[in-house]
């Protein structure tokens, strides 16, 4: 039997389970087991002395009782966070947790090596950087800021450009020996192409040349993964479409080489991108400057 949880955890851990869907969801957004998240929640029914959540087999929803107190503790939580960073803005220098959301790639490529030179600088920061590519709710999930690759669209968060995001077709140079330089976009169809799964769907990469018509391609080794993609081309798989900070240092030390850069898709904007707030805190500003200083506009994209 669990004793002396913690009340406000158990309100967080039953908000997620709402907002998720299901206890996987919560778990994975609390970083804590499916097991763990289910002893919070008939804890927190036990000493309210009501059900919250029906759950079945298929679904789960949340009873009269359940509705009512889910909004209650949501706006108890926002006013906790509220409490804890107005203590936090009294501090000069920049401290607390920061949490971002980034796409998988340029997270990894540059804003964890940027995390940790911030870090050096300001010790009492701690950063949670989830690396996704999917679009995160910055409000809902507690995320302080994210990184946007593309359009943003229509959005009430305010958003600042930090560098354009290219793409480059590579190869290895033992590979490109074997099988020839390719010219134009046509001569693709006689290369072995690695490539990404989720561009690959169709069968096609979109390349500039010829008013950005799609190249059919016939893919010799798909995976949802470019690094893997990449160790696979720097062995010499063949060539590879790919964001260009995946393979910068590779093209930079001569173990990959740059072909077709004619055709290559136009370059899109990366964002930051945070939540509307006056007097956003020391961490978040000091981050985000620590970005624009060593990214910037024509940075290593």
């Amino acid at each position: 039997m669990v004793r002396n949880m913690d009340k406000l955890r158990a309100m967080e851990t039953f908000v997620a389970v709402v907002d998720g869907g299901n206890f996987t969801e919560a778990a994975r957004r609390l970083d804590m087991s499916a097991v763990m998240v289910g002893k919070y929640v008939r804890h927190l029914e036990d000493r309210l002395g009501a059900r919250l959540l029906e759950r079945t087999t298929r679904r789960q929803g949340l009873t009269d009782a359940g509705r009512v107190f889910y909004e209650d503790a949501k706006r108890a939580l926002e006013y906790v966070r509220v409490a804890e960073t107005s203590l936090e803005r009294l501090r000069a220098s920049p401290s607390g947790t920061l949490r971002i959301s980034a796409p998988i790639t340029f997270g990894a490529c540059v804003i964890a090596p940027l995390v940790a030179t911030f870090q050096q600088q300001y010790p009492l920061v701690h950063v949670e950087l989830e690396l996704s590519n999917r679009i995160v709710d910055l409000i809902d999930e507690g995320f302080d800021m994210a990184i946007r690759i593309g359009e943003l669209g229509d959005s009430d968060l305010i958003a600042k450009a930090l560098t354009p995001y290219r793409m480059v077709i590579c190869g290895s140079p033992d590979y490109l020996a074997r099988h020839g330089y390719p010219e134009t976009a046509q001569d693709l169809s006689a290369h072995h192409c690695l490539s990404h799964s989720v561009w690959s769907r169709h069968g096609a990469w979109t390349l500039k040349g010829a008013d950005e018509v799609p190249i059919t391609i016939s893919p010799v080794f798909q995976c949802n993964d470019g690094n893997a993609l990449r160790m696979a081309a720097l062995a010499g798989a063949g060539l590879l479409l790919q964001p260009h900070v995946l393979v910068a240092e590779d093209l930079k030390a001569g173990r990959l080489v740059s072909v077709l850069q004619d055709y290559v898709p136009e370059p899109r904007m990366v964002h930051i991108v945070r939540r509307q707030d006056r007097r956003p805190l020391p961490k978040l500003t000091g981050f985000i400057a620590h970005l624009l200083a060593h990214v910037g506009k024509e940075g290593a994209s």
